[in-house]
């Protein structure tokens, strides 16, 4: 079991819900988009009455297969207006979708308890200083900047525990951490920076974990990320990630029922009904 900011997480806890909101107009996903004050305040309250447990802030898009890379002042910018909305809107706890030090820095100093990094603590050389200092509770990621091979779950072990060392290394105590398996970031090709190469198909590495989340848990809880991602229009052939409501909530059910332990979401309303109906038939 964990507590992320103040939620407990795991064990006999409720599945937990992380609302997206997303403040990059690159995201894949256009319906989550959000970068006015008036929308921001909306869909926060909207998410909070629908029965999120967390609001994800992200400030760029990472979808492997898009260049949305921009500056960190720009990110930095992006997340902290929506920061301030939100906490002027909601005392839900706020998770900062960022592998960037210097955007994790100006979160944590504005009183964000949770950083989300794809990078699981990979990337930028400075978070390492920033999380030692501040101490949040950290979603961690699989990745790797170099090519993976061999067997899905074995390769996503190992790559957690790189990542769990560095947090150990920063004196975060494992009750804080959670795992995020990283479906949609492992990939042949793609335009972005953050994903990590394989050279398998990344649809089967993406079925094989969701299928098997309880055999990489170990002692940590598990977030997982579906929604309305490319795993769901490939399999649905459905290019445009807004007919993939369906999908994702049917693809969030079972991977309650596999075991996960915070389901992060665009919809948040349709995936509380979704984990309710799972976390009854599961029983």
């Amino acid at each position: 079991m964990a507590k992320i900011a103040n939620i407990s997480v795991g064990g006999q806890n409720p599945v937990r819900i992380m609302g997206i909101l997303n403040t990059s107009p690159e995201s894949f996903y256009k319906k989550s988009i959000n970068t006015t004050r008036s929308k921001i305040k909306n869909v926060v309250i909207q998410m909070e009455n629908d029965g999120a447990d967390f609001i994800d802030v992200g400030g760029m898009s990472t979808a492997p297969y898009l260049s949305t890379m921009i500056s960190e002042k720009v990110e930095s910018k992006r997340v902290l207006d929506a920061i301030k909305i939100i906490q002027n809107t909601t005392n839900l706890p706020i998770s900062v979708d960022t592998c960037r030090s210097s955007v994790a820095k100006i979160a944590l100093e504005n009183d964000v308890e949770i950083i989300n990094d794809i990078s699981g603590l990979k990337y930028d050389k400075n978070m390492k200083d920033v999380i030692s200092k501040f101490q949040p509770s950290l979603i961690l990621c699989a990745y790797d900047s170099k090519i993976i091979l061999g067997n899905s779950i074995n390769s996503t072990k190992k790559l957690f525990k790189s990542s769990l060392k560095i947090a150990k290394d920063c004196h975060i105590p494992d009750k804080k951490i959670v795992l995020d398996p990283a479906i949609g970031f492992f990939r042949k090709t793609g335009k972005g920076k953050f994903f990590t190469k394989i050279k398998t198909d990344w649809v089967e590495r993406d079925l094989s974990i969701i299928k098997n989340l309880n055999s990489f848990k170990m002692k940590y809880p598990i977030l997982i990320s579906v929604s309305n991602k490319s795993l769901i229009g490939n399999l649905l052939e459905k290019e445009n990630p807004s007919d993939r409501l369906f999908g994702s909530i049917t693809a969030e059910a079972i991977c309650v029922l596999n075991g996960a332990n915070i389901i992060r979401t665009h919809n948040v309303k349709a995936t509380r009904d979704a984990i309710t109906i799972a976390t009854k038939l599961s029983k």
